[in-house]
């Protein structure tokens, strides 16, 4: 019979968590579910544990983000047990690959270089170091290794990043906006003249371009789009709450009426402010 002591041991810690997968993996033991999942099964589940951490973070939830973090935690031990099955490599040597990575990617702090850098020297330092491992992996292109798993969002941002740093840039954030004028009418002709697909394209040429400016301005452009989603849930909250003071609901509403309250939210968050 299995010893099942830590796994029934508060404050049991990481060591309890790892014993705890490996039970629900256990062939004869385990669970169902746990036993027949994949890399590939779980790794949705990963993304969206990472967004809830991000949304907590957003929301200042500090106590929600323990339970977040923790539910992030429990994914790479997920993959790390999978792996260990099948004899690839275990937690303990993912901590080590990420141990070896921050120290090497941190001279100034583990090694001799010297700590009196900027930012911007300490980050430029960063990326040399991201290309020479690159290079060890045999990734010859500028744009190899920007993973294809990202938000497309987050992606775009990434491959200009990459692009940039072999000189293909705009040089001042005026063209990147001239650009957006350009590709703005390039869909408006799309709308009315092309196919779905060409339209798709444009709108895409679009959110590309608009991806770049974030860049040049340095907006973390899947931050301030969540900033909007968030602004837009507050302020819709506001509209159908209002209403329901009248009794009515939005679709006992019209756009004028829900305009006329969306700036009412709008003023009252400046007054708040």
């Amino acid at each position: 019979m299995a010893d099942n002591t830590l796994i029934h041991t508060p404050n049991g810690g990481l060591a309890r968590l790892r014993e705890i997968m490996r039970a629900l993996r256990d062939p004869a033991t385990g669970c169902p579910w746990d036993i027949e999942q994949t890399f590939a099964t779980i790794a949705p589940y990963t993304i969206e544990e990472a967004y809830e951490v991000a949304d907590a973070i957003a929301r200042q939830d500090w106590e929600e983000l323990k339970g977040e973090l923790g539910d992030l935690l429990f994914q790479s031990v997920f993959h790390a047990q999978m792996a260990e099955e099948a004899g690839l490599f275990d937690l303990d040597a993912v901590a080590d690959t990420m141990s070896d990575k921050m120290v090497a990617r941190h001279p100034h702090v583990f090694g001799s270089e010297s700590r009196d850098k900027s930012a911007e020297q300490q980050t430029r330092d960063w990326e040399a170091i991201k290309a020479e491992e690159r290079a060890e992996k045999a990734e010859k292109g500028t744009l190899d290794g920007v993973a294809l798993g990202l938000p497309a969002l987050l992606r775009a941002h990434k491959l200009q990043k990459r692009a940039a740093r072999v000189g293909f840039d705009w040089p001042d954030t005026g063209q990147v906006l001239e650009k957006i004028v350009e590709e703005a009418a390039e869909l408006a002709e799309a709308r009315d003249t092309l196919s779905q697909s060409e339209v798709e394209e444009e709108f895409g040429d679009l959110l590309f371009v608009m991806a770049n400016l974030a860049r040049h301005m340095r907006v973390e452009p899947e931050a301030a789009l969540r900033a909007a989603n968030a602004k837009f849930t507050r302020r819709f909250a506001f509209i159908e709450a209002e209403l329901a003071k009248k009794g009515k609901r939005p679709e006992d509403s019209d756009l004028a009426e829900m305009d006329a309250l969306w700036n009412a939210a709008k003023q009252a968050e400046r007054a708040a402010k």
